[in-house]
């Protein structure tokens, strides 16, 4: 499906200036020019250069005109809210009660780490992955066992070789860390895959832990989320998932996330894991999340509608750079690109896509943090004139060209 730049909804079109703010995203190349003297452009780290929508602004402006900020617990609103949510938007009945609140998902994966293993077990998980799936469980004095999926450009997938799967799991594996949607490729776990997960994580006696932080940013129309603790399996009865509005509404720095937890005696063992680590969650946090699952549906619509033109674009840009390939995400604002056959026509001083995209005034991820050299992660989560700007240099950094309109109004 084509999408009009006309149509797009006037609020995704402009960028709020984020100098002076603490910005991660912008502070990263703030003093970095390229070799022409133009400053780089980032696109890498996962937030979005939209504001949040007017009902979680409103909410936090409410909160903050109470004036009383100390500390503060997960309430009966916060756990109704991510119930209801979750029930409408992916079709799973929970309990309020399986509901813990943490200031984020690497904080709880830390946690797992910790409470379902001992030092020098295995923590096994998918690469390409999110980086602090590879380091956090070195951090822990544990072990990353690395399972590579494989790209599969005839079906638009990535795979798992099943018989690999299983032969990492090895009795001293006892975790299994699963993205879903996956950070960086944006696939969206089949429900078949997800029962064989659990098929095999259940024979070797292996806790599957699940980040579904980007469930709420299918762009795929014919896709559909599924929670892993969703599924009819003895293995989601004893899964840990953790959700996040953060992604989504575009407010990850105010640190809340939700650890779902249905087995009531690791619930209490989580608490125990935490007590004395893991600071509360901020005030903030709990009611811009409350007033996102609430009343945000609309905005997230809309925000959709831009991320699938964007997605669109980007995607039309990658297909005329010889030598650089992606398979289309179905979920996130994340785009996964494979530079190796590039790599291969370059000379060795200058076959370095990271390096040649700094160059070229565009900061994407590298993806050696990912585990998968060869790679570059750009993020598509702004509006689409700053986008557009973006992809001249990536073409330009691949083809050195100085001529190219990706966007067409």
């Amino acid at each position: 499906m084509k999408y009009s730049y006309d149509d797009l909804p006037a609020e995704f079109l402009t960028c709020p200036d984020r100098t002076a703010t603490g910005s991660e995203k912008w502070d990263r190349y703030a003093k970095q020019v390229t070799p022409s003297g133009e400053t780089i452009l980032p696109f890498w780290v996962a937030d979005m250069d939209f504001q949040s929508p007017d009902v979680v602004l409103d909410a936090i402006r409410r909160r903050t005109d109470h004036g009383v900020f100390g500390y503060t617990h997960d309430t009966a609103t916060f756990r109704s809210m991510l119930t209801d949510h979750l029930e409408k938007q992916h079709h799973w009945a929970i309990d309020p009660s399986w509901i813990l609140g943490v200031p984020g998902i690497v904080t709880g994966l830390s946690i797992t780490a910790r409470l379902l293993s001992e030092p020098g077990d295995g923590i096994a998980t998918l690469t390409p992955i999110y980086p602090p799936f590879l380091f956090l469980p070195k951090l822990a004095e544990r072990r990353c066992v690395q399972i590579p999926m494989h790209a599969n450009p005839a079906i638009q997938r990535w795979t798992i070789d099943w018989d690999e799967f299983e032969e990492s799991l090895t009795p001293d594996v006892k975790i299994f860390w699963l993205c879903h949607p996956h950070n960086p490729t944006g696939m969206v776990f089949l429900k078949e895959d997800l029962l064989r997960i659990a098929d095999i994580c259940e024979r070797k006696n292996v806790t599957v832990v699940s980040d579904e932080i980007w469930d709420d940013l299918i762009l795929d129309e014919n896709v559909q989320h599924v929670p892993f603790a969703s599924l009819d399996h003895p293995a989601a009865k004893r899964a840990i998932t953790f959700v996040a509005a953060s992604k989504t509404w575009n407010i990850a720095g105010l640190g809340c996330a939700a650890a779902i937890i249905p087995d009531e005696p690791l619930r209490r063992h989580w608490r125990q894991a935490g007590c004395g680590l893991v600071p509360m969650v901020n005030p903030l946090g709990y009611v811009a999340s409350e007033s996102a699952w609430r009343d945000g549906d609309p905005w997230r619509q809309r925000l959709i509608h831009v991320l699938r033109f964007n997605r669109e674009c980007a995607l039309a840009t990658i297909e005329q750079i010889p030598g650089v390939s992606c398979i289309s995400p179905q979920a996130t604002y994340l785009l996964w690109l494979d530079c190796r056959e590039w790599m291969s026509t370059q000379p060795p001083n200058r076959n370095q896509p990271q390096q040649a995209c700094e160059e070229a005034g565009i900061g994407p991820s590298n993806g050696t943090d990912f585990g998968s050299p060869g790679f570059l992660r750009i993020n598509c989560g702004c509006p689409p004139v700053l986008l557009k700007k973006g992809l001249k240099r990536l073409r330009s950094a691949f083809l050195d060209k100085e001529t190219f309109q990706p966007l067409d109004r």
